[in-house]
This record gives structure tokens, sequence and C-alpha cells, in this order.
């Protein structure tokens, strides 16, 4: 891992914002210039629930591309970061339509998608809506960091005790208290729209190599979750790299030197 270029440093430059849905929710993207090339494709980060795009993986994928000479688009979720709206209306399918319309409105040429956690069921998500269009040859491939594909039902409602689930009903919304910070609303909404989103019940197919990235330390999505996934992709290029000391975040310098060769490993 090397120094941040002066451009991608705390409070260097601004973002630019596309609008989208009916709602005309405000989007912030960040955008390093480079190339988007068969022999060098651009790259689109899918952060994670409750993260941005100024944390640490994504600002070091940023930070490759200048180097690099890669085109690398970020950007945050509604009611994430530095895009506007209210996270407490925020959805899968919401933040699924934001990542599609980045694809279209920001991104050149043949593409990497990096998904972390919640992001790594957004570029499923997002591969799906591209084979629907017929459009799946843009996709080079999927870099998929402890993805947690349908964790609304598996991870969350699953696990939650009855009385939990009995104050989501009833309420609308449970803040669940949370290590990385401020307690995480989590809205009726956000389950019920999470259904209609699953993607983990039977083989699929996404059509372009997958390389998953999985801490076996992780407390939030465990390792066998991301075995699952291997398993639902079963017509597809798959490596599946178990991390014995990751933990949810990879962002370690170490964690960090595994994701970026994983990106230049498969474009």
């Amino acid at each position: 891992m090397t120094d941040t270029p002066d451009f991608l440093r705390d409070g260097a430059g601004a973002p630019r914002f596309i609008t989208v849905g009916d709602d005309g929710r405000a989007i912030a993207v960040r955008v390093t210039p480079g190339a988007a090339t068969p022999e060098a494709p651009g790259v689109l980060w899918c952060g994670g629930f409750l993260s941005d795009m100024r944390g640490t993986k994504a600002e070091e994928l940023a930070a490759w591309g200048a180097r690099s000479g890669r085109q690398v688009v970020r950007f945050d979720y509604s009611g994430h970061g530095e895009s506007a709206g209210d996270f407490e209306r925020g959805t899968i399918s919401r933040w699924a339509e934001e990542a599609l319309a980045v694809f279209d409105r920001e991104t050149t040429g043949p593409q990497i998608v990096v998904g972390s956690s919640m992001g790594g069921w957004i570029a499923l998500l997002l591969a799906r809506a591209l084979a629907a269009r017929g459009e799946s040859a843009r996709l080079v491939a999927l870099v998929l960091i402890a993805p947690a594909p349908d964790f609304t039902e598996e991870l969350m409602w699953k696990a939650m005790p009855e009385e939990v689930r009995a104050a989501i009903l009833q309420d609308g919304r449970w803040v669940r208290p949370s290590q990385y910070g401020p307690g995480q609303p989590i809205t009726r909404g956000l389950i019920e729209d999470g259904r209609r989103n699953l993607v983990l019940g039977a083989p699929f197919a996404v059509g372009c190599p997958v390389r998953i990235l999985q801490g076996v330390a992780d407390p939030d999505v465990p390792w066998q979750h991301a075995l699952r996934l291997v398993t639902c992709l079963a017509e597809d290029d798959v490596v599946l790299t178990l991390i014995k000391d990751g933990d949810h975040r990879l962002s370690r310098p170490e964690d960090i030197e595994r994701i970026l060769a994983a990106v230049e490993e498969v474009g």
C-alpha cells in the first residue's frame, strides 16, 4: 500500500452528483480518470451497508487507479456518505437502482465491479440487471469482499429474537447496536424489500469470473455464507480466498494488497 495521491485525500475536491429515481435522489460520485479498455478495464466500487466511498478500501482502490491509469468510479448510496436522502427510506431495490444508474452514466467501456459486504449483493443484482438487458459483455468480472447477499433475511431477520421482529413489524423500525459507530436503524421496509431481491435460493450465473475474499474471523458475515454463494455460482469461474485472521472490514495493508491483486488478476 502506497501513499494516497493529494487529490484523493480528505477534503480534496468535491463529488459530482447525478439524479436517480422518481423522487430525484442526489447521488454523489467520484471518478478517478483513466482507461477503461479490454486490456485495462475500469472499476466500479459498490460499498457496504452504512459505509461510504471515503473509506479505506475505496480510497486505496481509487489511489491504485490513479497510479495505474485506470478509471475507478465510486459512489455513495442515498442516505450514505455525501449523497442526499434519508437512510431509513433506503432499500436494496433503491440502492441497486442507484448502482445501475452510476454504471450507466458514469462508466465507459468494460468494467470490473468490486462489491464490499452489502455491495456484494448490489454487484450481483447489477450483473442480473445487465444480463436482462443483454449487456453482460461490459461486465469483465466481480471482485466481492466479505459479500453479504440476502443479508437482510439470512443474517438479520433469521437471527433476530422474536421481540425484535415484533418491534420491526409493529413500529416499522428497530435500532441495532453497532461496534462500528452509532446504532443501525433496521426498518420493516428494508426487510420486506430484501425478500424481493434474494439471490441465494437457486443456482444462477453472472457470466463472468468472480473472485471472493472472505475473513474467517468475520463476526458479521460468516465464511459459510460466502461458501453458499460459491455453490450458487455453479456455472461461473469462481475463486474463494479465505483469510484465516481476516475480520469483516478487510482493510489492513495485507488485505488491501489481496484486494488489488484480485482486481489485477481478473483485469
